[in-house]
């Protein structure tokens, strides 16, 4: 308070003087634009999102060009990211424009190190950066900026809440890089679902402590726009490579069979790079035909497969009740064996007792067959 007083106070004490002629003063501004666009600009761009989410066609519609794609899959074993340097022009104004993109994000069955990758790219280029700074003789201005100006986070547009994956790398690079989320592919939900999703990242972020990237409101001259802004995040993006005759002219946008979804909107929009989904009229009348013939469709296929489901479980009654009769058979056939076996036995058992009894009988007859001829043999001695 007390340092403002002070300038304030020099404010009013300076004395305004009229010049007696020319200074030079005045061309500054155009001095610093000349030196601005000689030298060109440097912007960087971080998109994090999964495969086929729409990352590059969301650039090719940013910039309005056609950049380099590689088709990536979704077996990739890691998170490997990659940089690729654009010179662009427009008019008299030279941009150097990265794009670098996550590629396997999201991909691996073990999600706990994807963000890694990220955060240490990005520390790599604070590094090499500050490396840069630290020698003796500087060459600055002839030093590529590879740190990262902003990242644009891609949401699925699941309608329900963020996933794990995207929370836990926003709030691992909120503290290293502007945040600024998108909801992609967002002419797939309904304008309602849009505004609940919206308000359900919002407060997902805000719970748990997320930063994400807000336009600055200091200064007057943008701060009406830039509450506006704040107040859209995050952004709903559709991108498109595609021209569509609107109105006759030819904008790029999604042709349907139930409308145009437009891509890039006209010029007064306070917010041009991100685009805003709009939908034709005949959308809601399309949609209602669209619902009842899917309807209709899921009827018939109930029906088909309440049919299907009768015709399999009559057939596994049938299997069931001969499976059934070949058991009882099967049954059937052990029993009799058993009585069988049983009838054996008692009559090897009965076989058994006749003989015991015959062999005891064998055995007397045998003793007393020897008790008499032992007797005779005595009478004979005692005679003689």
């Amino acid at each position: 308070m007390a340092s403002s007083g002070v300038v304030g106070q020099m404010d009013m004490n300076a004395r305004p003087l009229a010049l007696s002629g020319h200074v030079g003063f005045d061309s500054l501004p155009d001095q610093l634009v000349n030196k601005s666009t000689s030298q060109g600009f440097c912007f960087n761009i971080l998109c994090i999102g999964e495969t086929g989410i729409g990352k590059s066609t969301l650039m090719d519609t940013l910039f309005n060009t056609n950049f380099e794609n590689f088709e990536s899959s979704h077996f990739e074993p890691k998170v490997r990211l990659r940089a690729q340097t654009y010179d662009l022009q427009e008019s008299n104004v030279r941009l150097k424009l990265t794009v670098v993109n996550t590629v396997g994000f999201g991909d691996q069955m073990n999600k706990q190190q994807s963000y890694q990758h990220i955060v240490d790219y990005i520390d790599t280029q604070f590094e090499s950066y500050l490396q840069e700074e630290l020698k003796i003789k500087r060459s600055l201005h002839n030093y590529h900026d590879s740190r990262i100006h902003a990242c644009l986070n891609f949401i699925a547009p699941s309608g329900h809440s963020l996933k794990s994956l995207d929370l836990v790398t926003m709030k691992k690079l909120d503290s290293k890089v502007n945040i600024i989320p998108v909801i992609a592919k967002a002419d797939t939900i309904s304008k309602s679902e849009l505004h609940k999703f919206k308000i359900k990242i919002m407060s997902e972020l805000v719970s748990n402590g997320v930063q994400i990237y807000q336009f600055p409101i200091d200064d007057e001259t943008v701060a009406n726009i830039n509450t506006a802004m704040n107040g859209h995040l995050p952004f709903a993006v559709v991108g498109s490579t595609e021209e569509v005759n609107i109105g006759n002219k030819m904008l790029k946008a999604r042709q349907y069979p139930w409308g145009v979804v437009q891509g890039e909107p006209d010029r007064n929009v306070e917010f041009k790079p991100l685009f805003f989904v709009s939908l034709q009229q005949t959308y809601e009348a399309k949609r209602q035909e669209f619902v009842g013939e899917l309807q209709r469709r899921e009827e018939e296929m109930r029906q088909t497969f309440v049919q299907r489901v009768e015709e399999k479980e009559s057939e596994l009654k049938d299997g069931e009740r001969e499976l059934q009769g070949k058991f009882e058979q099967l049954k059937r056939l052990h029993a009799e064996e058993k009585s069988k076996l049983e009838e054996k036995r008692r009559s090897l058992e009965k076989e058994m007792s006749v003989f015991s009894k015959r062999r005891a009988a064998s055995e007397l007859l045998q003793a007393q067959a020897f008790n008499t001829s032992s007797n005779n043999k005595k009478d004979k001695e005692r005679k003689k």
